[in-house]
Formats: C-alpha cells, sequence, structure tokens
C-alpha cells in the first residue's frame, strides 16, 4: 500500500510545476517522478544542488541528537515554541506550516501533538539521514529531503516557517509565505553551553544574533523577541558524548577540548535560546 503524503502544496524541485501523488510518487506535468521511501518521505533535493555527496548532518549526529532530545533535555524549547506558535495560528483551521531545517523531527512533531486542527506540517533537511529518522518519529507530517536555498513548494502557500538553529535566508524566504505569514527563528544566545566551550576552546567567543535589520526594513515587522535560559538536569558521561557528536563541537574543538570533554562523568549545561518572530508585511 502506497504511503500518502499529506502535503498538497509540493512542487518539482526541477521545473516548479505542481506535483500530484500517483501510486508511490510524486510527479509533475513534465514528467518528472520522485519515488515515496518506504519510511514515508520523498527525496526533492536535485543532483545539482548538493555540494556533497551525502550533504548534511552525519548518521552519527542525527543518532547523537535524537538520544539527546528524547531524553527531554531541550523540552523548554519545544515548548516555548508550541507557545509562540499557538496564537499566530488561533484562527486558521489549516495553517500550512514548513520547518527549515527540521532535523529528526523533534520539534515539529512536538508541535504537531500540542496544536487543534488539521494543520498541513512539512519537514525539510538537506540530510537524508534526519529526514529518514524524522519519518518513523510522526506518518502524519510530510517529511522531505530538500535544501533552504529552494523550497519545494508552491510560491506565497506557507502561513508559517520555521527554523530551529538552521540557515535561513529571510529574502528567499518571502517568495513563499502568504502576505502576512510568519517567519520564526530559533538560535543560540550568547551564553548557551558556555560550560561546554569554555571546557573545549582556548578561548570563548560570544557571537551576536545575526544582524536581520536589513530584512525588517525592507520586508519584515519584529512580531516578538524572547529569550529563553534554563539548566537541564545534569548530563551524564553519554549525554556530554551525544552533545558534542550532534553539534560542531566535536569538529571544531582542540584535541585538548576533546580529550577534556571526554575525560567528564558529568555536566551542568546553560541552555540559551533567542526567539524572534517576524511577520512578512
Amino acid at each position: 500500500m502506497a504511503h500518502q503524503i499529506p502535503a498538497q502544496n509540493l512542487i518539482c524541485p526541477l521545473d516548479q510545476q505542481p506535483l500530484s501523488q500517483q501510486d508511490n510518487s510524486l510527479r509533475c506535468s513534465s514528467g518528472h517522478s520522485f519515488d515515496i521511501a518506504r519510511q514515508g518521505y520523498v527525496n526533492l533535493l536535485p543532483v545539482q544542488k548538493k555540494r556533497s555527496k551525502d550533504p548534511g548532518d552525519s548518521k552519527e549526529m542525527i543518532v547523537a541528537r535524537q538520544n539527546f532530545l528524547n531524553a527531554g533535555l531541550y523540552q523548554p524549547i519545544s515548548e516555548q515554541l508550541n507557545q509562540l506558535v499557538s496564537p499566530l495560528i488561533a484562527e486558521e483551521s489549516a495553517a500550512s506550516i514548513l520547518d527549515a531545517g527540521c532535523g529528526e523531527g523533534y520539534y515539529l512533531d512536538q508541535l504537531a501533538s500540542s496544536q487543534a486542527g488539521e494543520h498541513n506540517l512539512i519537514g525539510l533537511d538537506i540530510s537524508k539521514w534526519a529526514v529518514q529518522a524524522a519519518a518513523r518519529r510522526n506518518k502524519q507530517i510530510t517529511w522531505i529531503v530538500g535544501t533552504n536555498v529552494q523550497l519545494p513548494v508552491t510560491p506565497s502557500s506557507l502561513d508559517m516557517l520555521i527554523c530551529m538553529f538552521g540557515f535561513y535566508d529571510l529574502e528567499k524566504f518571502i517568495q513563499w509565505l502568504k502576505p502576512g505569514g510568519y517567519v520564526i527563528l530559533a538560535e543560540a544566545g550568547t551564553e548557551h553551553l558556555i560550560e561546554l566551550r569554555e571546557l573545549i576552546y582556548p578561548e570563548v567567543r560570544r557571537t551576536p544574533l545575526p544582524d536581520i535589520s536589513q530584512a525588517l526594513e525592507n520586508d519584515y515587522q519584529l512580531v516578538e523577541e524572547k529569550s529563553l535560559q534554563f539548566k537541564p538536569d545534569t548530563l551524564n558521561k553519554e549525554q556530554i558524548t551525544d552533545l558534542m557528536v550532534m553539534t560542531p563541537h566535536l569538529y571544531r574543538a582542540s584535541y585538548e577540548g576533546k580529550q577534556a570533554a571526554e575525560a567528564l562523568t558529568e555536566l551542568d549545561i546553560t541552555a540559551d535560546v533567542v526567539f524572534r518572530v517576524l511577520q512578512y508585511k
């Protein structure tokens, strides 16, 4: 039996024609066909858009992130996202929401569980390992391997774009948003994982949030900015390893820093996240 892809606003990544499901594939009027994988997702990432043979997060990074998130260590981040989304779609019975860079699906799955209504939820990530994991998490969500540079959805069809700690291009995003649609950005604050960073780096840089003033001047208005700081439960040795593997820190840390992290048996960390809610004018 063919797996049904819920989203009705998908387009062909090759010629931007609408996609419709025929048996176990999505096809456009030009004859391009994209098979639905047995896990229930579809790969809409053209070969020419790949920067490497296996782009995005590796299988090891995804497994580590699954372990970490499933332990509930970042549950307050998920709850904050849900609280921000709810009033924005309260009057929509079927809002179209895309999570750009959905990873293994934790945040979008939690969002789906928290909202009433038959919303059209789409999770997209460039990593096939991430999307495979996400597809196992929730079959009612449309999961896609694709790129944030060219979302495979109909222009002006999204009520909301969510980007949790991922790459975004606000100027490009406007082509897929309905007028009055929202973008929710979640980004690491200056104190995020400060305890780990101080351990593994000789010098810690407190990088400010990306400047979005030009986007606010031209295309968006800032509806809300909310900072969230909390202390998850003390991490055990396995969770420390997962945290290192699931983030870029493992690959950026010095040899001495990696050794220091490996020697830890427990660690208290600070989570520091800044949410910015933007509305397309």
